[in-house]
């Protein structure tokens, strides 16, 4: 009889810690399942971000890190102070105007450039130079130079002589500026890269306005 009873108590027990290891491999199963989705989860994460990274750097070096070179020009506001001129038989000219040279810098870093000479010609002779001195351009913005220029045409020769007289007879007188900039372009005040930018302007000078006809640079 007590064999019987100890029997029935161990049929009753079986299947309850049966059911308690149950429980704990499910409470198991689902603690790793939950695990591997955050795994999975942070996975994604690191990799959109590493994506976004790259793309950000991309676009940083393809625009801010590219050091372009800048642009030099003159002003269209160019002011005589005097302009004499000679006889169709003795043709020559005087003149002094103020200009303003621009320095367009299209960086995002400044741009440091040294002294400078502009040349203006006639018939590509030399009659006059100024100085622009050495200065910066800040980062994305045009850096705006006044100058006092004054020309002769005592350096020309008799060939040149014949076609200025020509041009005054017809009331105007063309004129070249030339000059070749050379500095560097800072970013991130860790780089420094050398960019010269070159002007090349032909102007056309209204004699008897005493005025700029026209102005073209490039």
């Amino acid at each position: 009889m007590a064999d019987y009873q100890k029997n029935q108590q161990e049929y009753h027990f079986a299947p309850a810690n049966r059911h308690h290891r149950s429980d704990a491999e499910s409470n198991t199963l689902y603690s790793n399942e939950l695990k591997r989705k955050k795994r999975i989860k942070l996975a994604i994460y690191i990799a959109a971000f590493a994506v976004f990274q790259g793309i950000v750097i991309t676009i940083f070096a393809l625009t801010v890190m590219r050091v372009k070179s800048p642009k030099l020009r003159l002003g269209n506001n160019i002011r005589f102070q005097n302009l004499t001129t000679g006889t169709e038989q003795s043709p020559s000219f005087d003149m002094s105007f103020a200009a303003q040279v621009r320095v367009k810098n299209p960086n995002f870093g400044p741009y440091k450039f040294h002294d400078t000479t502009a040349t203006f010609a006639y018939d590509g002779v030399t009659v006059g130079e100024v100085l622009i001195l050495k200065s910066k351009a800040g980062l994305k913005s045009t850096k705006k130079i006044d100058v006092a220029v004054n020309l002769s045409s005592s350096a020309l020769q008799s060939s040149s002589t014949s076609k200025l007289g020509n041009e005054l007879s017809g009331g105007a007188l063309t004129l070249t500026s030339t000059a070749k900039m050379s500095g560097k372009v800072e970013l991130m005040l860790m780089m420094k890269k050398k960019k010269s930018a070159e002007m090349n302007c032909i102007i056309t000078v209204d004699v008897s306005a005493n005025a700029v006809r026209s102005l073209q640079c490039k």
